[in-house]
């Protein structure tokens, strides 16, 4: 059963839910110990990175996948994005596969094999710094700069699939800001404390379409992401009415039925309906040309700081 994620997670402290649940945390804790014992192989025939999270859902890692897809070849280096398989992800690895070359298995040591076997310089691994089998030569953990870390606990009393501690042995954060209200100086003071040597790189999403969209307009907007604020968010950033949210769990298999009530009620408000790019890709076909999506664009907002630093790790690692 998938569920949408539950509130108190994103609570600046956490609750009375939080508490009663926190026993439970010692299994995820007990597994990311496990984890950090096993021996993880690194690999000298090809360069891997990881775009990942502590945070569940919602830090914009498959954006950021891309843009670092898309600098990398600026840079002259062949890369791959890849993601291991899973049923629930698919809106995620069609989104990778319509731009980028792309890879998805059952294992990412099956992906590893073959991009080598490919003959790529470089995977970007869009998931999986929990691995354990991999040691990946750049470490990346992506944050939404308005949740941060929610109430700071693990899973399930809180959003965390990991300890915040755990980015002492990671290299670079992505930070993805909407609002200009986001306490940065906090998060930074957050991350310096823990990992001084560690980068941080501020990203923006914009909407690349959005001379498509008359903003006078009525709005509905539906989803199911691991964040939808920030999808709403960016919409009111972007001067869109928007008069009704619907929101469905993270990576949601839409019915026929979902839809149907969606645009009736679009209908009778004479509105129109916008949802994201990922969700579009999960709508069933004879729905698509009622609906439109938002194709986003995540800009780092120091390309040069950001090359300088792949550099330098690429050229430590050679």
């Amino acid at each position: 059963m998938i569920l949408k994620k539950p509130k108190f997670w994103d609570l600046k402290k956490p609750n009375f839910f939080a508490y009663l649940l926190y026993p439970f945390t010692i299994f995820v804790e007990i597994n990311n110990i496990i984890s950090s014992l096993i021996p993880k192989k690194k690999f000298t025939e090809i360069k891997t990175l990881c775009v990942g999270n502590l945070y569940v859902g919602g830090t914009g890692k498959t954006p950021t996948s891309l843009l670092l897809y898309n600098l990398l070849k600026k840079m002259n280096i062949n890369p791959v994005t890849a993601k291991k398989f899973y049923n629930n992800q698919m809106d995620e690895q069609k989104l990778l596969k319509d731009n980028s070359n792309f890879i998805s298995l059952s294992n990412r040591k099956k992906i590893v094999k073959k991009a080598i076997e490919m003959k790529f310089d470089m995977i970007i691994f869009d998931d999986g710094l929990q691995e354990k089998w991999i040691d990946y030569d750049i470490k990346f953990a992506c944050f939404d700069s308005e949740k941060w870390i929610g109430n700071g606990l693990l899973i399930p009393s809180g959003p965390l699939r990991e300890k915040i501690n755990t980015i002492k042995n990671y290299d670079g954060i992505f930070l993805k800001t909407i609002s200009k209200n986001s306490n940065l100086d906090y998060i930074y003071n957050n991350i310096k404390d823990i990992n001084p040597n560690i980068e941080i790189f501020e990203t923006d999403i914009e909407i690349k379409n959005i001379k498509k969209f008359n903003t006078d307009e009525d709005y509905i907007i539906f989803s199911g992401i691991g964040n939808p604020d920030s999808f709403k968010k960016l919409l009111i950033k972007n001067k869109f009415k928007i008069i009704e949210e619907i929101t469905f769990p993270d990576h949601y298999n839409y019915q026929d039925k979902d839809i149907s009530e969606i645009i009736d009620k679009a209908n009778s408000n004479n509105a129109e309906i916008i949802t994201t790019e990922k969700d579009f890709k999960r709508i069933p076909e004879n729905f698509k040309e009622k609906i439109s999506f938002l194709e986003i664009d995540i800009k780092i907002k120091e390309e040069n700081k950001l090359i300088q630093f792949l550099n330098s790790k690429l050229n430590a690692i050679n």
